[in-house]
C-alpha cells in the first residue's frame, strides 16, 4: 500500500488547522519534522505544537526526531500524540536502546538515514523495526532538491528486506513530488514524505491520483 506523510514544515503555520484539513482527504500520515539546531542546522517544532497537531487530525502523526538525545524525549513525544517515532542512526550512540524505548511507549518505531549513510549498517537491526527512513535530501530544511543517486539505496533496503522476509516499510523524505514520486515508488518505497509536494499544489487530490496511478514494470 502507497501512502502519503504530509510534513508541516511545509503549510502555512500560521493556517495550521486550515491547512491540514485542505489535505487531509488526500494523505494517510501527518509528518512532524523536530530539529534542535545542533544535529540539524535548523530549529523547528517541539511537543506543544504536537499536541496542537493532534487536536487537529485523527490521521496518525509520525514524529521524525532530528535531534541528540532522543532517549530523553521519545516516551514524551508519544504521550503527546505520536503513534510513529522515527530517530537517526548517526545521533544515536545505542540505536537498539532507543528502539526499545520507542516501542515501550506504544508508538512504532523507524531508524532514519542521512543520504551518505549505506542501508547495511542496518543489517543487524532491521528486524526491531517497523520502517527505515531514507533522506533524499540532506536533513534541516524543507524544498530541496531530490538526490537521485538516493534511488539505488532504495532498492538495496528493498532487497534486504525482501530477503528476509520481513515486515519492515521503506518511508523516503526529501524533494518527494509529482516529478520524483514514481522513481522512489518503483524503487520500493511505500510511505512518501511530502511537503510542499503537496502543502504548496493547489490541487492535492492529484497528487493521490498520481500515487495511485502508479505502475511499475518492475
Amino acid at each position: 500500500m502507497r501512502l502519503i506523510s504530509a510534513s508541516i514544515l511545509a503549510c502555512d503555520l500560521s493556517r495550521l488547522a486550515e491547512e491540514i484539513k485542505r489535505v487531509q482527504p488526500y494523505i494517510d500520515m501527518v509528518h512532524f519534522d523536530v530539529m534542535d539546531g545542533v544535529f540539524v542546522p535548523n530549529i523547528t517544532f517541539g511537543l506543544p505544537l504536537l499536541e496542537a497537531v493532534k487536536t487537529c487530525t485523527d490521521l496518525p502523526i509520525d514524529a521524525h526526531l532530528m535531534i541528540i538525545d532522543a532517549d530523553k524525549y521519545v516516551e514524551r513525544f508519544a504521550q503527546a500524540g505520536a503513534s510513529w517515532i522515527g530517530v537517526h542512526y548517526e545521533a544515536c550512540t545505542h540505536l537498539h536502546r532507543t528502539i526499545q524505548k520507542i516501542k515501550e511507549s506504544g508508538a512504532k518505531a523507524y531508524a532514519v538515514l542521512n543520504p551518505h549513510t549505506p542501508v547495511e549498517v542496518l543489517t543487524d537491526i532491521l528486524v526491531e523495526l517497523d520502517a527505515v527512513l531514507l533522506m533524499t535530501v540532506n536533513p534541516g530544511f524543507s524544498g530541496q532538491k531530490f538526490i537521485e543517486w538516493t534511488v539505488e539505496k532504495i532498492k538495496r533496503l528493498r532487497r534486504m528486506i525482501k530477503e528476509r522476509s520481513l515486515d519492515v516499510k521503506i518511508m523516503v523524505d526529501g524533494g518527494v513530488n509529482e516529478e520524483t514520486m514514481q522513481k522512489v515508488v518503483c524503487a520500493g518505497a511505500e510511505i512518501l514524505v511530502m511537503g510542499y509536494g503537496i502543502f504548496r499544489n493547489p490541487d492535492p487530490s492529484s497528487v493521490r491520483r498520481m500515487l495511485e496511478g502508479i505502475e511499475c514494470s518492475c
